[in-house]
Formats: structure tokens, C-alpha cells, sequence
């Protein structure tokens, strides 16, 4: 039996996720106390012709989410075998989101939205660290997200279920702590400095030009791909699940935004991995 313990931050899609799941044959049921989830498995083995469940658990459940990592933690010395699936978005989507739905946030039920958001990204650091895959949806549509969980969920165990994720960021506002791999871009020509550029970003051709224009920019980016495609083959090789890869400069809205986006376009044409990407401080313009 194939079994996906489904978490996220609020409004990071995890429901999206689940109906995924559900139309794709897994019995699913969100929500689960944490107390529950181990006597919810023991039935679903019990009864044979399950054969792929999906156990949706938050914040909601009302208990600290630590008593979910010890339930899990006990499932595993227990023998069993499961996957976690992260579902995140940055904080100004899950800002926007909550907004237009007009819901009340769980950690701000009479407070701002953002330290709610705050709050519940801090707590769940642990666990998203522990996750076997992470699904950024903050630029992601519903149809997106379906090819995304389909091949990461298929039955083709020949097909590697690596998801890269590339994302860009800025140091003034702290290090990407969960990358795998951080590449500092802050050597190139700063956008910033010129003024037609300085309120773009690398997501803007006229910004994408003029760090591209530069000698250095375009062997950095041809040695960062070389490597990159280098070092999936061993990472697919070793059961790595996923990959994240962070590319920084000082503010993380026009040399790390214009890199990152480069890499992802040399990288995207492949059949053996999955490949997303995400700007982290883009959206917050300073």
C-alpha cells in the first residue's frame, strides 16, 4: 500500500492536492487527529483492496503540530513506509489568498493575516524539512499542479520523482535556510544602480539584458548548468526526493530573479525530473 501523508502551510493548496490524489485512485481523508492516523492505516492494510491512501493533516487538527511528528516518527519505528508531501506559497500569495477568500487565518483568528502566516511558516519548519517532496504553488495554476502531482504519484517506477526547485532570493532579508545548494550571484552589475531598471525586476526583458550582457553573467550561468545537470543524475541516483537550489543577491528582485529564471529555461526540457521555480522576495518591493 502506497500511503502520502499530505501537509502545507494554510493555503498552500493542500486540499488542491488531495482532490488531485483522490481522482487518482488514492482513498483520502483530511484532517485526521493525530492520535488516529496510525489506527486509520491499520484499517485501511486490513482491508486489501486499498491500495493507495492519502491522510491529510494541519494546523486545524487542534493540537500542537509537534504531536504530529511524533505520530509519524512512531509510524516509522513501527515499519511503516510513507511519503510527506509539503504544499507551500510565499508569503505575500498566502496573503492574497486568504484576502479574496475572506477566511480567517488559524494562528491570526483576530489578528493581521501576515503574522498568522508568520507564525504558522516558523512552526512548521521542522516538518517541511523532513518532507519528502515540496510543491511551491505561489506561481502555480490547478492544472499546473495536477501534471506536477500525477508524475510525481504515477505508477511508473522507473521514472525518477525528483522535483528541483530553483529559487531566487535576497540576502538582505535573510539566507534561503532550506536550499540544498545557495549560489551567490551579488558579483554582477546591480540593476539597482540604474535608474530605468531599478523599480523591474528580472521577471522585465529590459533587466534580463542588462545582466545577461555581461560576460560573466553567461559563463556563470553555462558553469551552473553543467554542474547542475552533473549533480541530478547522482542525486536521482541516490533517492534524493527533492532538490532546492538557491540563487541570491542583495535585494532578490533583478541579478538572483534573472539567474534563476535562466537556469530553469536550460534545465525545463527534460524527461527525468520534475522542475518548478520561485522568486522569494520579488513580490515585496523595496
Amino acid at each position: 500500500m502506497r500511503l502520502v501523508i499530505v501537509t502545507g502551510v494554510s493555503g498552500g493548496g493542500k486540499s488542491a492536492a488531495i482532490k488531485i490524489l483522490e481522482d487518482n485512485g488514492y482513498y483520502c481523508v483530511d484532517n485526521l487527529p493525530p492520535p488516529l492516523i496510525e489506527k486509520f492505516i491499520e484499517l485501511c492494510i486490513e482491508n486489501h483492496e486499498v491500495k493507495k491512501v492519502a491522510v491529510g493533516v494541519d494546523v486545524r487538527s487542534g493540537h500542537p503540530f509537534g504531536d504530529v511528528q511524533k505520530q509519524l516518527e512512531a509510524l516509522r519505528k513501527n515499519g511503516y513506509v510513507f511519503d510527506i508531501l509539503f504544499m507551500d506559497a510565499n508569503e505575500t500569495v498566502l496573503m492574497n489568498r486568504y484576502k479574496e477568500s475572506r477566511r480567517i487565518h488559524p494562528h491570526a483568528p483576530e489578528g493581521r493575516i501576515e503574522d498568522g502566516i508568520r507564525k504558522e511558516k516558523e512552526m512548521l519548519i521542522d516538518m517541511k524539512a523532513i518532507s519528502n517532496y515540496l510543491i511551491d504553488t505561489s506561481n502555480l495554476l490547478v492544472r499546473d499542479l495536477k501534471i506536477k502531482m500525477e508524475q510525481i504519484f504515477s505508477q511508473n517506477e522507473e521514472k525518477s520523482s525528483l522535483i528541483v526547485n530553483i529559487v531566487s532570493f535576497g540576502f538582505k532579508n535573510g539566507i534561503l535556510i532550506d536550499a540544498d545548494l545557495v549560489f551567490d550571484v551579488r558579483f554582477l552589475p546591480n540593476p539597482f544602480y540604474v535608474d530605468d531598471l531599478k523599480y523591474k525586476t528580472g521577471q522585465d526583458k529590459e533587466v534580463r539584458d542588462f545582466v545577461m550582457e555581461h560576460k560573466e553573467a553567461k559563463t556563470f550561468l553555462k558553469q551552473l548548468t553543467d554542474m547542475v545537470n552533473f549533480l541530478i543524475p547522482a542525486f536521482i541516483k541516490e533517492g534524493k526526493y527533492q532538490l532546492i537550489i538557491g540563487i541570491g543577491c542583495t535585494g532578490g528582485k533583478h541579478r538572483s530573479v534573472t539567474l534563476a529564471k535562466k537556469l530553469y529555461d536550460n534545465l525545463k526540457d527534460n524527461d527525468n525530473y520534475l522542475i518548478q521555480i520561485s522568486h522569494r522576495d520579488i513580490l515585496e518591493m523595496r
